[in-house]
């Protein structure tokens, strides 16, 4: 204990000198990377380990600190959201997550990371679907859905997305044809929505006039 206390560390510590060099060198190497296009960002070519777990940490760690906050709805499981969310699902996701008895598309093998297939399950709450669809990743191809859709039929895809994994491939056919609406005609609805709630108010009655 007595030889630990009269350890000097300062001793053992590299100089400022020293730091600052190697803090130098680092950032010049990783510039010289950067400019020479020393790394490979072909979809084809995987990250290294290291760089992959960073990136995982960065994504993970950001959708947590996003989505904490995120309220779900309470009629979240209700069957009217699940079958409007199945219609959206079949013309927007199934290409790159697929779908029970879906075989892989051209798109879902060309992606990089490969797009989670979520009829397989996810780990992920209700509320990190919800963030992940509105506001979409990037680098993964996964959109920001937010940018078209509001807040409610998002609500409506997350509602499908935690069906999807008890779903066989007929039950799964069966839900989709017997959606709602399709994809074009809710996108419609919604822009029709939200064109009365901009109009001023009072409009139609100097139509006329």
């Amino acid at each position: 204990m007595e030889r630990f206390r009269t350890f000097d560390f300062r001793k053992h510590m590299p100089s400022v000198t020293f730091t600052l060099l190697a803090v130098a060198l680092i950032a010049g190497a990783g510039a010289i990377t950067v400019y020479l296009g020393l790394y490979n960002i072909a979809a084809d070519a995987p990250h290294n380990r290291l760089t992959y777990s960073v990136i995982e940490t960065f994504r993970e760690q950001s959708i947590a600190a996003r989505s904490g906050s995120i309220a779900v709805p309470a009629d979240l499981a209700a069957p009217a959201r699940i079958a409007s969310g199945a219609g959206l699902y079949t013309e927007m996701c199934s290409g790159c997550h697929l779908a029970p008895g879906m075989e892989k598309t051209e798109m879902s093998q060309g992606l990089y990371p490969q797009a989670p297939i979520l009829f397989k399950g996810s780990e992920r709450s209700a509320a990190e679907q919800f963030w992940i669809i509105k506001h979409g990743i990037k680098m993964t191809a996964m959109p920001a859905w937010g940018k078209t859709h509001d807040d409610r039929l998002i609500w409506d895809m997350v509602a499908f997305v935690r069906k999807l994994p008890g779903l066989s491939p007929a039950q799964y056919q069966a839900i989709t044809q017997n959606a709602p609406m399709d994809h074009d005609a809710m996108m419609k609805g919604m822009t029709e929505a939200e064109g009365a709630s901009q109009k001023p108010s009072g409009a139609g009655e100097h139509a006329g006039h």
